[in-house]
């Protein structure tokens, strides 16, 4: 896929298409556990510690979590998701995380389709997701609120928490083609 980048004052392109490619990749790359540490940190800055519940590089590798990356046609780092089963016909989003440098671009869209593909092909009912409530977060609220997913309640673990929103996402069956 070819992603335009863009100037983030004027939303003008201000270089050539870059060539993505999203891959099943492991969460224990040094690349991948920077960035999933700038992750942790931001959690932590924008919420309290009982309210943090992204998971650290090595709770990625998790049977029942798949982890992908995007990266530039030079294996530069853009950004990464993991799909958990919650159980057989639903999942969570975890990770969802795009580099400073790579935001605005579509990176998270990118990911968040790839997730639900793989989610829709192994049937998944339901794909959840929980994120933050401050400003900060905001971002993500538009990019889950565009490709359909609804406010919910707590699911799976997860206890009412005023730093924490929950949404769900009722997939299609797959087709067969």
């Amino acid at each position: 896929m070819d992603l335009a980048q863009h100037d983030d004052r004027t939303g003008e392109p201000t270089a050539r298409p870059t060539s993505v490619t999203v891959s099943v990749d492991d969460p224990l790359r040094p690349d991948v556990v920077a960035l999933l540490q700038d992750h942790l940190d931001d959690m932590h800055a924008t919420s309290p510690a009982e309210s943090v519940h992204a998971l650290d590089p090595s709770a990625l590798t998790a049977p029942a979590l798949t982890f992908w990356t995007a990266r530039t046609s030079d294996g530069t780092l853009l950004g990464t998701v993991a799909l958990k089963e919650l159980h057989p016909t639903g999942g969570e989003l975890k990770s969802m995380r795009t580099a400073p440098a790579a935001r605005g671009r579509g990176i998270g869209t990118v990911l968040l389709d790839t997730a639900l593909a793989e989610a829709t092909a192994r049937g998944y009912r339901t794909v959840h997701l929980e994120t933050g409530t401050h400003d900060f977060f905001a971002p993500a609220h538009r990019l889950y609120t565009r490709a359909g997913f609804v406010s919910c309640g707590p699911f799976g673990d997860y206890r009412p928490d005023p730093h924490s929103a929950y949404f769900r996402l009722d997939l299609a069956p797959a087709t067969a083609g």
